[in-house]
C-alpha cells in the first residue's frame, strides 16, 4: 500500500481508479477460508422447515441434508413442499461460501427398508439412479449421499437378500454413470458419496473396495456403538478400543478394518456425534462403564449436555483416556451417558490428519447449535 502511495503522482488518474476496484476485490477473496479437509455436516429436514440460520457455512465445506425416502424403487421426496423450502435455504447459504456443496442424503435409519427392492434389478437400479440425480438436477443441489442401513442386515425391518452385497455395488455405478450425464449438461463436478456402518459386519455384506471406485468420500458412521452393545454400557463413539472392558467397535478399528479392505484413506471421513447415547445400569461399580444396563435413558445433543448435565445435577464427567472417550454417570440414578466433547473431537481430527483421511463429518447439525463441536473443529483443523 506504501508503494502506491508513493507512486500516485505517476500513474494515470484511470488506472489509480482500476485500483481503487480491485484492490478490495483481491482483499474479499483472500478473506475466504480455504479448507483442506472436508467438513460435512448432516442436517436433517425430516421433520419439516428447518432453520437453516442456525448453520455456518464458512465452517462447512459440505451439507447432506437428511432424509429422501426410497418408495417404488425411486428417491422419493415424502415433504415435498417443506424439502423444496428447504433447498431453497440451503442454497442461500452460499452466498457466504460460494465453495460450499449441497447433497441430498437418501435412506437414513427408517427410509432403508426398500434399498434391497431398489438395487434388485438393471431396471429398478436405473430408474432408483435416474429419480435420485433428477432431484439435484431440479433443485440445483451438488450431489447424492446413499444411506443405506444397512445392505445385507436386518437394520429397522429391512427388505434383506443374500444379493444386496453386490448390487450395492452396482447401485453405485448407475448413480455415477447419471452423475456424469448430469456432470455434462451443467459443467458442473457432481458428487456421490456414501455413509457407511463403522463396523465389521458391514464390510462382511458390501464389497466397499470396489464401491469405493464410485465415491468421493466414504463418511465412516463411527457412532452408535452403544446401541449394539449386548446389554452393556460401553462407549457411544470411541476413537480406540477401550481398556475397561471387551471392546467390539471403535473408530480406530473401523479405520483398520476399511483399509484393509484396500479402501483409501483419502476417500474415508472420521465420523463424530453430536450427541449423546445414555442407559441406566445395575450396578455403580467403575462409575458404570462396561457394567450391564438394565434399559435405556434420554441424553440428548450436546449443546444440552454440556450447558445442562457436565458436572451438573449430579452428573460427574470422566474421561476414558485409553478409548479417548468421554462420559457422565450420576451415582444416585445410576445413568451413564456417552458422547463426544471437545477433546474426543480434537482427537478424532488429529487421528484423521495423522492417517491421511479426507476429514470429518458429523451427524447432526441441530444437535450443538451452540456449536461446541463444530468450533473444535474449525480450531483444530485450521491449523492444519
Amino acid at each position: 500500500m506504501n508503494y502506491l502511495i508513493l507512486k500516485k503522482a505517476a500513474m494515470p488518474k484511470a488506472l489509480l481508479c482500476l485500483l481503487v476496484f480491485l484492490i478490495p476485490a483481491f482483499t474479499l477473496k483472500a478473506q475466504v477460508k480455504k479448507h483442506r479437509y472436508v467438513v460435512i455436516g448432516y442436517v436433517g429436514g425430516y421433520k419439516g422447515i428447518t432453520d437453516m440460520s442456525m448453520v455456518n457455512p464458512e465452517k462447512l465445506t459440505h451439507i447432506n441434508y437428511a432424509f429422501v425416502n426410497v418408495r417404488n424403487n425411486r428417491a422419493w421426496l415424502t415433504h415435498e413442499k417443506t424439502d423444496t423450502v428447504n433447498f431453497r435455504n440451503l442454497l442461500l447459504l452460499k452466498n457466504k461460501n460460494p465453495d460450499l456443496k449441497i447433497l441430498i442424503s437418501v435412506g437414513g435409519w427408517t427410509w432403508s427398508k426398500n434399498f434391497s427392492d431398489a438395487a434388485l434389478t438393471d431396471t429398478s437400479r436405473k430408474a432408483f439412479a435416474a429419480s435420485a440425480v433428477n432431484i439435484i438436477r431440479k433443485y440445483k443441489l451438488d450431489g447424492v449421499d446413499i444411506d443405506w442401513e444397512y445392505p445385507g442386515l436386518q437394520g429397522d425391518n429391512n427388505v434383506v437378500r443374500k444379493e444386496d452385497e453386490h448390487n450395492y455395488t452396482l447401485m453405485f455405478e448407475d448413480l455415477r454413470k447419471e452423475l456424469d450425464v448430469l456432470e455434462k449438461e451443467t459443467g458442473d463436478k457432481k458428487l456421490l458419496t456414501a455413509a457407511t456402518g463403522g463396523f465389521k459386519r458391514f464390510l462382511q455384506h458390501t464389497e466397499m473396495a470396489k464401491v469405493a471406485s464410485y465415491l468421493n468420500y466414504i463418511n465412516l458412521m463411527t457412532y452408535d456403538y452403544l446401541q449394539d452393545s449386548l446389554g452393556m454400557a460401553v462407549h457411544h463413539t470411541n476413537l480406540f478400543a477401550s481398556d475397561k472392558y471387551k471392546t467390539l467397535n471403535s473408530a480406530d478399528m473401523a479405520v483398520s478394518d476399511y483399509l484393509a479392505q484396500g479402501v483409501p484413506a483419502s476417500k474415508l471421513v472420521m465420523g463424530i456425534a453430536f450427541y449423546g447415547r445414555s442407559v441406566i445400569v445395575n450396578d455403580s461399580a467403575h462409575n458404570g462403564i462396561g457394567m450391564k444396563t438394565s434399559g435405556r435413558a434420554p441424553a440428548g445433543g450436546y449443546t444440552r449436555l454440556k450447558d445442562s448435565l457436565l458436572n451438573r445435577n449430579g452428573f460427574i464427567y470422566y474421561r476414558d483416556s485409553t478409548a479417548g472417550a468421554p462420559y457422565l454417570f450420576k451415582a444416585s440414578t445410576k445413568q451413564f451417558i456417552s458422547f463426544d466433547d471437545e477433546w474426543s473431537v480434537k482427537n478424532k481430527c488429529q487421528y484423521m490428519v495423522d492417517h491421511q483421511m479426507a476429514g470429518v463429518m458429523f451427524w447432526e447439525y441441530a444437535d450443538d447449535k451452540k456449536e461446541y463441536l463444530l468450533d473444535a473443529i474449525d480450531e483444530k483443523l485450521e491449523a492444519k
